[in-house]
């Protein structure tokens, strides 16, 4: 069974918010159409979403690198408004504490308290798909955790798009996900299957 992950489609991370990826709103029409193809194909589609709260070491304001974003409840939190998720869509929620960065969808946990590794384990998931914001850093920690957990792990290439903090980031980050064992593919390759007719598929 392979899964969809959307990591961080959220107001403060696209034009406009507190943290914006540059042009970071230009990838929700390819993700949209990921996740309409996933939908057809039958196959569990989730979304994580940054959920700090007001004080966090995360922050700049409390010894951080970043300025305040994505605060709990707050509009900049919220799903971009284009960003078609199903309803049937799998939310998971990180950097809830005042002690994490929350980078990774792995760390986040369901409304259920379960964490993202146990429900893709209870649905049989073998294989990830992950694409959203931002590519230099949840993105790219979101595959390196799903590669931790075993999991076959496949990096949307035109579906991120890189924060660049530091000029080349976004390359540095494709090389260390591509040297952790994921692949890369765009919209064309895409090709997600329900039942996995053998590991090596």
């Amino acid at each position: 069974m392979d899964a969809l992950i959307i990591v961080d489609v959220q107001n403060d991370f696209c034009p406009g918010g507190a943290l914006p990826v540059p042009s970071g709103d230009q990838i929700v029409p390819v993700l949209n159409e990921y996740m309409a193809r996933a939908a057809q194909e039958g196959i569990p589609i989730v979304a994580s979403q940054d959920w700090h709260p007001m004080h966090t070491e995360h922050f700049a304001q409390d010894g951080g690198r970043w300025p305040g974003h994505c605060l709990q409840d707050s509009w900049g939190a919220a799903f971009y408004e284009n960003l078609r998720l199903p309803p049937s869509a799998l939310i998971v929620r990180k950097g809830l504490s005042g002690h994490d960065d929350g980078y990774s969808a792995f760390e986040g946990t369901l409304a259920d308290g379960r964490d993202l590794k146990h429900v893709l384990d209870d649905l049989g998931v073998t294989r990830v798909y992950v694409g959203g914001l931002a590519t230099d850093y949840c993105v790219l920690q979101t595959v390196l955790g799903a590669r931790r957990a075993g999991l076959e792990t496949v990096w949307l290439r035109d579906a991120s798009l890189p924060v660049e903090v530091n000029a080349g980031d976004g390359e540095q980050a494709e090389r260390d996900m591509l040297a952790a064992g994921a692949r890369a593919c765009t919209l064309e390759r895409f090709n997600p299957q329900r039942h996995r007719v053998s590991s090596g598929q």
